[in-house]
């Protein structure tokens, strides 16, 4: 669909499920060589990776941390030692757990922060550093949420991450605007993922689910894919600084929908 992806590279951090392989299956599509971090889910992110060369591309699987500096060097080192440099990056690994903020042991806190909102940071400045040094206008996305927003009792530390990462990308890229690198962020809402899976299945949740989502629908990980994939081509080669949200709706205070309140 985006002639020019063909033949780029990516990384894409977190890519061994959900909107992390969906990601990568999509890139594969567009004919892309990508680099698909995992942490544990070794499986899964071959399982990707598989997904990517049946979709048309080329991939290799790396295990690295993303909250630490030699686990996101180890990224930058694949990249350009498998296929020569890096034009797209994607900081997609994420983690959450539910606690209340009077109970949260700070290694909860610690945790959260370093994957999503450090290695956020880490993926960024790694892109940026082969970007500045090898004159590549590249991309990167952050994968933030719609709790970027939204407030989310019992999950001030996943909050705090994801409010963290809007400023974040809209301060790096004014930043480096002038050098021709864009950095945007991608919201996802309610996404039918493996970390969503078992809520989803309980039929009162769900529908607890739908009353905050005005399309009333749970998204696929194939329509944030599509939204990332479109960030990263040149149709959006004027746009910089934002955050996309792909939420059904969710941001826009559904308890006022058909003219309540």
């Amino acid at each position: 669909m985006y002639s020019e992806l063909k033949g780029k590279v990516a990384v894409i951090t977190g890519g061994s499920k959900g909107i992390g392989t969906a990601i990568a299956k999509r890139f594969g599509q567009e004919g892309m060589k990508v680099v698909i971090n995992y942490n544990s889910d070794a499986a899964g992110a071959e399982l990707a990776a598989e997904a990517v060369r049946c979709a048309g591309g080329e991939a290799v699987t790396v295990k690295a941390h993303v909250g630490t500096e030699e686990g996101v060097q180890s990224l930058v080192d694949a990249a350009v030692e498998n296929y020569g440099g890096i034009d797209v990056w994607i900081n997609n690994a994420g983690m959450e757990n539910k606690v209340a903020t009077h109970e949260m042991p700070l290694s909860d806190w610690e945790r959260v922060i370093n994957v999503n909102l450090t290695g956020v940071f880490l993926g960024t400045r790694a892109a940026l550093t082969y970007f500045m040094e090898h004159d590549v206008k590249g991309s990167i996305v952050n994968m933030s949420s719609v709790h970027e927003q939204i407030p989310w009792p019992t999950f001030a530390h996943y909050c705090a991450s994801k409010g963290g990462i809007k400023l974040f990308t809209q301060t790096v890229a004014m930043e480096y605007a002038k050098y021709g690198i864009r950095v945007n962020a991608v919201g996802p809402g309610a996404i039918n993922t493996p970390i969503n899976a078992k809520k989803f299945s309980d039929p009162v949740q769900y529908e607890e689910t739908m009353s905050m989502v005005p399309m009333k629908r749970i998204g696929k990980p194939e329509e944030v894919a599509a939204c990332v994939v479109w960030l990263a081509s040149d149709e959006a080669s004027y746009v910089t600084g934002i955050t996309l949200f792909v939420d059904g709706g969710m941001t826009l205070y559904p308890a006022f929908q058909d003219g309540k309140g």
